[in-house]
């Protein structure tokens, strides 16, 4: 019978002593109780082969079962310390699922929402703040302030100025309660736009090092801009060598590929890109469903973050709200949202 030992860190315990959250399977190892090797030994191998798995975690595919129990579980931003410390995942996968959650459920409520935008600022002249009614609404905070305050003839253009600005706010309780819904909206704030700005750019960053690294020749979706209305991030000048085929683009994605984001990007991206320059492939730096048929155009895969990055270095993690002063003077004055 093997000895179980569960470790974290410097600590090492038994398996019964254990936390939950060191007893989930990537942090157990089993030593046999004969083994030759001290226990010290195994030990530091194990620290080892923990620290290669960690590092690839942001990468890990997975079954569609396992990433729509992840998606139910991800319904509040403390989730995302639950389920990391808990089930060993990466914090910014989990983030990058919440926004992405986030982002889809506001899709499907806005117009509901929307329709009694009235109701919402009689709430907040009679008193009630604007955190309590995004929370009565189940409501992005920051998406209910912008309807709320378009009630109050503040178009969209000035009310991004001041959320970007809110110590130029002059009325008090207005300059407060747009703090609040700031701190409190982790996808739509500034540092929230910002954050997912900046997950793009590391993309793009990793296959541009990879690209010259290697004297590869490329146009960037910046320098392309002018020539097409639909363009990849990176154009090859020659073919490159993927996956048994040869690929003329390749498309960087820093969100996690499940079904409805894939198809998204099928009807959006894939298969205009496909139509326009040929074969191609897409990477999502933070995994896909792996255990799905997609109907992707002939020619175009998806490929693993692996191929450019073994092993995949993931995104630089800070606590929410502490993203980096000179990523937040990158966001936009809006958020892209219906009319």
């Amino acid at each position: 019978m093997p000895t179980y030992l569960a470790i974290r860190g410097d600590r090492r315990y038994r398996w019964r002593e254990a936390p939950l959250a060191v007893r989930h399977p990537i942090v157990v190892f089993a030593f046999p109780r004969l083994t030759r090797k001290p226990l010290s030994t195994l030990f530091c191998w194990c620290r080892q082969f923990l620290s290669s798995l960690q590092c690839g975690l942001v990468a890990l595919s997975m079954k569609l079962g396992e990433y729509q129990d992840l998606y139910r579980k991800l319904g509040t931003v403390q989730d995302i310390d639950f389920l990391a410390e808990n089930f060993g995942y990466d914090k910014e996968l989990l983030l990058v699922v919440y926004t992405q959650r986030i982002v889809r459920d506001t899709t499907k409520k806005f117009y509901r929402v929307k329709a009694q935008a009235r109701r919402l600022a009689f709430m907040w002249q009679n008193g009630t703040s604007l955190l309590e009614i995004a929370r009565r609404f189940d409501f992005p905070p920051i998406l209910t302030a912008l309807m709320v305050l378009e009630q109050r003839r503040i178009s969209r253009k000035n009310f991004w100025k001041m959320i970007n600005d809110i110590n130029g706010i002059k009325d008090k309780r207005l300059r407060r309660e747009l703090e609040e819904v700031n701190r409190a909206d982790i996808v739509y704030s500034p540092e929230g736009t910002a954050r997912q700005y900046a997950r793009g750019r590391w993309g793009e960053a990793k296959l541009s090092t990879w690209l010259n690294a290697r004297g590869l020749q490329y146009e960037t979706e910046k320098d392309l801009r002018a020539k097409y209305d639909k363009t990849p991030d990176i154009l090859m000048h020659k073919p490159l060598e993927m996956n048994g085929s040869r690929k003329y683009w390749i498309e960087s994605k820093a969100t996690f590929g499940d079904p409805y984001e894939i198809r998204r990007h099928i009807k959006k991206q894939l298969q205009p890109y496909s139509d326009l320059f040929g074969d191609g492939a897409v990477v999502y730096w933070f995994g896909y469903v792996d255990d799905q048929q997609y109907a992707l155009p002939e020619g175009v895969d998806i490929v693993s973050p692996t191929f450019f990055e073994t092993p995949p270095v993931p995104f630089p993690y800070a606590p929410v709200g502490e993203t980096r002063m000179e990523d937040r003077t990158l966001v936009p004055d809006a958020v892209d949202l219906p009319e």
